[in-house]
């Protein structure tokens, strides 16, 4: 036997490159003893060999890596021509050889399934599943070969080609080997998955069963019985209504048939099988180290094994034990950035954050707050805290409390009282803040604080150079929730005096409207001054016609000298830089230390000016500030109007009048401790590029930018001589990881089993088909929605909804534009839900996969006093253009 023609005994994992994912799969499940039906794999040489034989083949490949994958026509017609072109190759002698004689060998008295096998295929990261094709029942010398040459011509299928192209793999780079297996004849078929391919749950195993081949199932023809077992028992069964199933023919090839009706509400496995089956499945699981999805087959009482391949669709898991069960609640969705983080940025965090309650998965950051829901008090507070942030968040955790298995774990009875030392001076500040403290002095006191930390951090940073540098940013970062806890009162204060205000308000006026107008022009809100002020850079190019076309096509590295060149560009420059100076260390995702600011990256702001000056009439910015504040003077006449002058109402009156004031003070002050750890982390990031500069000229790091790829302490270390690791290739491999961790979506709430924890959907009188999520800012609107993923490639129209994962500071310059807000992620108080009340624009929040169901340009009805989201058909948009 050549190395063309290996059988599964002469393979194991390791061949790969030889055999492809699904030929090396089987091959190590028959040598590790698991009941695979035997059978022979065609390597990747032979199809290597055949591609080989043809100079055209080389021009096609290379045509069909260039081209543009969005072009359907041409994709269909390559690869149509490429499919023809190899099924007319000739198959060398030798290999055909080879092949008969291990189907002989084998016995040619039995039927074969013969199967594609690519190398990008079976991958714990890309699984290719049912990318190339399949051909079952297969009996005979002359189908044999017939069918292997359409193995090879599948891998290039309008599917196949579609899909390593969105997976970035080279169409040269993938070589296909055939498996030959000899077909079990099977009752009964299935798919089984060693975790939960719904929950992510890792001790569940589900099993799709029907009867006969698992084409039936694969191909999504039959509706088959679903069975879930944990720990050895069955824990849940849904026996489905199986009417057809594709079974064998004599002499080669499938039939679909119907089910004899008194079988198809019969249970296809037995609960023996069931439980058998499982106990099989996380034996292999165990064997490759990972969940695996397997395909299976049951021929009387006899299990056999006809693929395994990880799951490539689970999230993965945290280091942390899974037992005793922990729950993780996502950071990314708190700080309203859901996108993964680079090492750098987590490393960042991890040094700042308290470190007992930080766990990183998949890129991104998760808190776990087990400790805490443990005891009483953390059950109660932490759900109303998280609601704030995030209801379904909250609404999920809510779930996960109520839980057999987590309440058994008995609650701390006195566990408050450390806790208290810590926070009482916060605590105590907080209540001065409500009851005592003249509200309008707070913003003097906050930027008093501020200035003192960013003057001490960047003398700092500034007077040290080399390792010392390096190691003074991680003493800044180490210190940044010290310099926050002085000023945290106020948010604090801000969310107590919301949720009271509210309710009050609720019950005076029957309606969220005068909450929401209260929201309107914050006195001293740093963001709704960086509004105004990027308003007037904007105004300031209605005079500077060359400016404004200047601004199109400007480039980071000569923006600044650019403007020179062009008439009036010396002010807007000036200006510009003026405005960058304030706010210049913000940017979208800007908790992310590896993000560019505004001030590295000044383009970010174009699109954002240019829609501004587009969109709105001259000064209508500031103009609506004002009207803001006229209509907070008339919200407060008449909730003061409604609760009367009588008697007790006097007294409500005072305290209402002092909870309004202090809710609009601490509104206004709700951002600044956030833009006080960006000040921080802006400094921080230029000393490090500073001397990651250092480091590219003494040849220590190939760009600056690589550093972005190491943890604070793996750069000391490089700093000082220590690191051991080849750096080139540690970062090349955290480029690699880095790329597929941005593939994933990051969940809300996870268990440390992994099981993703959605809590109960909110219940409501909503219209059929509407997208229900969570009202955070009132009134109804209509317009064309807008999907926006990056706030710098924004193309916002006059009018138009602005639909987007989540949104931060760095989108703040849109809501100038826009007509209400929709985002997936967010709670009342987060950033987009305060600044659309601010803004008076309405807004729902917490859609579930908004951007995929909500399409750009459809002509959508906000509804922010109920939090839905209804679609209007397409067929109406020329009405209302």
């Amino acid at each position: 036997m050549t190395s063309s023609v290996l059988y599964f005994e002469e393979l194991d994992q390791s061949s790969l490159p030889l055999v492809g994912g699904k030929g090396a799969n089987l091959a190590e499940m028959t040598k590790a003893g698991f009941p695979v039906p035997e059978g022979f794999c065609i390597t990747t040489q032979a199809y290597k060999a055949l591609i080989s034989s043809s100079p055209e083949m080389n021009k096609l490949l290379k045509e069909l890596n260039t081209m543009n994958t969005n072009d359907l026509q041409h994709l269909r017609h390559l690869g149509k021509s490429i499919r023809e072109h190899i099924e007319h190759l000739e198959m060398p002698s030798q290999l055909r050889d080879d092949i008969i004689e291990a189907w002989k060998k084998t016995g040619e008295e039995y039927p074969y399934a013969v199967r594609s096998s690519a190398t990008a295929e079976d991958l714990p990261t890309a699984s290719f599943a049912g990318q190339q094709d399949t051909y079952l029942n297969v009996y005979g010398e002359k189908e044999l070969l017939y069918y292997v040459r359409n193995c090879w011509a599948s891998l290039f299928t309008d599917r196949a080609i579609a899909y390593r192209a969105k997976n970035k793999f080279n169409h040269d780079q993938v070589h296909l080997s055939v498996v030959v297996q000899r077909m079990v004849q099977p009752d009964i078929s299935g798919v089984m998955f060693t975790a939960d391919p719904t929950t992510g749950h890792r001790h569940v195993t589900s099993i799709d069963a029907s009867f006969g081949l698992g084409e039936a199932i694969v191909s999504g023809i039959v509706s088959a019985d679903l069975y879930k077992v944990k720990s050895g028992e069955i824990i849940s069964k849904r026996v489905s209504e199986k009417k057809i199933a594709v079974l064998p023919l004599t002499n080669g090839g499938t039939e679909t048939k119907p089910i004899p009706i008194e079988q198809q509400k019969k249970q296809a496995l037995s609960d023996q099988l069931i439980i058998e089956l499982a106990k099989l499945g996380k034996k292999i699981e165990n064997h490759y180290g990972s969940p695996q999805d397997i395909e299976f087959c049951v021929e009387g009482e006899e299990m056999f094994i006809v693929q395994s391949r990880p799951i490539t669709s689970l999230y993965p898991l945290p280091d942390l034990p899974q037992q005793p069960l922990h729950v993780l609640v996502s950071l990314g969705h708190i700080q309203m950035m859901t996108d993964a983080m680079k090492p750098l940025g987590i490393s960042v965090f991890k040094t700042i954050a308290p470190k007992p309650f930080l766990q990183e998965s998949g890129g991104r950051l998760f808190i776990d707050p087990t400790s805490i829901l443990q005891t009483k008090w953390g059950r109660k507070i932490l759900p109303i805290i998280l609601n704030n942030m995030d209801e379904s968040m909250s609404r999920a955790v809510e779930a996960f409390i109520q839980r057999p298995e987590f309440r058994k774990i008995p609650a701390e009875k006195k566990p408050l009282r450390p806790k208290l030392r810590l926070l009482r001076p916060i605590l105590k500040d907080v209540f001065l803040k409500l009851f005592k403290h003249d509200p309008s002095l707070a913003k003097a006191q906050v930027e008093t604080v501020m200035e003192k930390v960013a003057h001490t951090v960047s003398n700092d940073l500034n007077s040290q150079t080399g390792v010392s540098r390096i190691e003074e940013v991680k003493n800044q970062l180490e210190q940044v929730v010290g310099h926050v806890s002085k000023i945290v009162a106020n948010p604090i204060t801000l969310m107590i005096t919301t949720r009271v205000l509210r309710k009050m308000l609720f019950r005076i006026t029957e309606s969220d409207y005068e909450f929401n107008q209260l929201t309107k022009s914050l006195p001293g809100n740093i963001m709704s001054e960086m509004g105004l002020e990027l308003g007037d850079l904007a105004d300031s190019l209605r005079d500077s016609p060359e400016v404004e076309e200047y601004l199109k096509s400007a480039k980071d590295e000569t923006f600044y000298e650019g403007l020179l060149m062009v008439q009036g560009g010396d002010a807007f420059k000036e200006s510009f830089e003026a405005f960058i100076e304030k706010y210049g260390m913000r940017c979208a995702g800007e908790i992310d230390i590896t993000r560019p600011r505004w001030r590295e990256k000044p383009t970010l702001m174009v699109s954002t000016i240019l829609g501004h000056k587009r969109n709105l009439k001259p000064n209508e910015h500031r103009a609506k500030y004002e009207q803001g504040l006229k209509e907070v003077a008339e919200a407060r006449r008449s909730v003061f109007q409604k609760m009367g002058h009588k008697g007790l109402n006097k007294i409500k009156k005072k305290f209402m009048a002092r909870l309004i004031e202090v809710y609009r003070h601490m509104g206004g002050l709700r951002e600044h401790h956030k833009h006080l750890i960006t000040i921080v982390l802006d400094d921080c990031k230029q000393a490090l590029l500073n001397e990651a500069n250092t480091m590219v000229k003494k040849g220590i790091l190939l760009e600056t930018e690589d550093i972005y790829y190491l943890t604070l302490d793996e750069l000391i270390e490089l700093a000082t001589g220590t690191f051991e690791q080849n750096v080139e290739s540690l970062v090349k491999k955290r480029k690699e990881h880095d790329a597929w961790c941005q593939t994933l979506n990051q969940p809300r709430v996870m268990t440390s089993e992994g099981e993703i924890i959605t809590g109960t959907v909110r219940e409501g009188d909503f219209p059929e088909g509407a997208l229900v999520g969570n009202p955070v800012s009132g009134g109804v609107v209509e317009g064309r929605a807008r999907v926006v993923y990056k706030p710098e490639e924004a193309n916002l129209n006059e009018g138009e909804i602005l639909i987007a994962n989540h949104t931060d500071p760095g989108w703040t310059p849109l809501f100038q534009t826009a007509k209400a807000l929709v985002t997936e992620v967010g709670g009342l108080m987060t950033h987009g839900s305060v600044v659309a009340r601010e803004y008076g624009i309405p807004a729902v929040v917490g859609i579930d996969d908004a951007m995929q169901k909500i399409k750009d340009g459809q002509w959508i009805r906000v509804d922010g006093d109920h939090g839905f989201v209804e679609i209007i058909t397409d067929e109406n948009d020329h009405k209302r253009t």
